[in-house]
C-alpha cells in the first residue's frame, strides 16, 4: 500500500471538518466558539440526524505543494448509525463500531483492527456531529461557486496530537447540506472532498458494515485485534 494510500484511508472520506483558535500575545485568553457558527452546525446536523442511512458519491483532490502532488480520486460511502463503509480507490474500509476492516484489492488482502473511539484519524460516522466535542469553529466569509452560495465554517482540533490541524467545511446557504470540505494535515498535504451525488435512506442491512472472507477466496487475513 502507498503512502499516499495510508494517508487517504486514514482520514477516510471523511468525509469531512474544523477550526479558529484566537490567543494573545502576553495573556492568551480562553479560547470560544463562534455562536454564529454553531446556528449553521446545528442546523446542518439537524437535516442529517433526520437520515437512517446516507450514501454519498464524492471525488478527493489531494495537493502538496512542497512535493508538487497532484492526485484525483473518486469514492462511495455509506453512513448508518455508527456503522460505515468506504470505497475509495483501491481500498474498502468497513466498520461495525467495533471492528474496522481494511480492505486492499489489488492485493486481496484484509486488515482486522479493534474500532478506536479515540482514534487521531476522522471517523466518518461522526462527520455532522464531530463540532459538538473537541473542536473550536468560527464562521469565515461566505464564498459563491458555480452559482451557489456557502458557508464557511473553519474548525480546529483541540487536541494538537491530532494529524490535521484544520478543516473547512462549506454548506450550502440553501439546502444546509454539506457540499466540500478541506483538510489539511501536519504533512503540508490538503485533501478537498466534494460531494457529487447525495442519497438518504437507502435500505442497507447491518452484515453490509462488517467483511465477509467468504465473499474472498484466498484473501489474506492480517488480525490486530490482539
Amino acid at each position: 500500500m502507498t503512502t499516499i494510500q495510508r494517508s487517504s484511508s486514514s482520514i477516510c472520506i471523511a468525509v469531512f471538518f474544523l477550526f479558529a483558535q484566537n490567543a494573545l500575545a502576553q495573556k492568551p485568553s480562553a479560547p470560544t466558539n463562534d455562536p454564529k457558527a454553531k446556528v449553521v452546525l446545528d442546523a446542518m446536523s439537524k437535516k442529517y440526524r433526520g437520515f437512517k442511512t446516507i450514501k454519498a458519491n464524492f471525488k478527493m483532490l489531494l495537493e502538496n505543494a512542497a512535493s508538487k502532488t497532484k492526485e484525483e480520486k473518486s469514492g462511495m460511502i455509506v453512513l448508518k448509525g455508527t456503522h460505515y463503509h468506504v470505497e475509495f480507490g483501491n481500498l474498502e474500509i468497513t466498520c461495525d463500531n467495533k471492528n474496522v476492516w481494511t480492505f486492499t484489492k489489488d492485493e486481496n488482502e484484509v486488515t482486522v483492527s479493534k474500532y478506536d473511539a479515540n482514534a487521531k484519524a476522522i471517523n466518518p460516522a461522526d462527520i455532522f456531529t464531530l463540532y459538538e466535542k473537541g473542536f473550536l469553529y468560527q464562521l469565515a466569509a461566505d464564498e459563491k461557486e458555480g452559482g451557489k452560495l456557502y458557508e464557511v465554517i473553519e474548525l480546529t482540533p483541540t487536541d494538537k496530537s491530532k494529524n490535521y490541524f484544520k478543516l473547512k467545511l462549506y454548506i450550502d446557504k440553501a439546502s444546509q447540506a454539506i457540499a466540500k470540505t478541506k483538510i489539511f494535515d501536519k504533512n503540508g498535504n490538503r485533501y478537498t472532498y466534494e460531494i457529487v451525488q447525495f442519497t438518504p435512506n437507502t435500505p442497507f442491512e447491518d452484515a453490509y458494515f462488517s467483511f465477509d472472507t467468504k465473499k474472498h477466496p484466498g484473501v489474506e487475513v492480517t488480525d490486530n485485534r490482539d
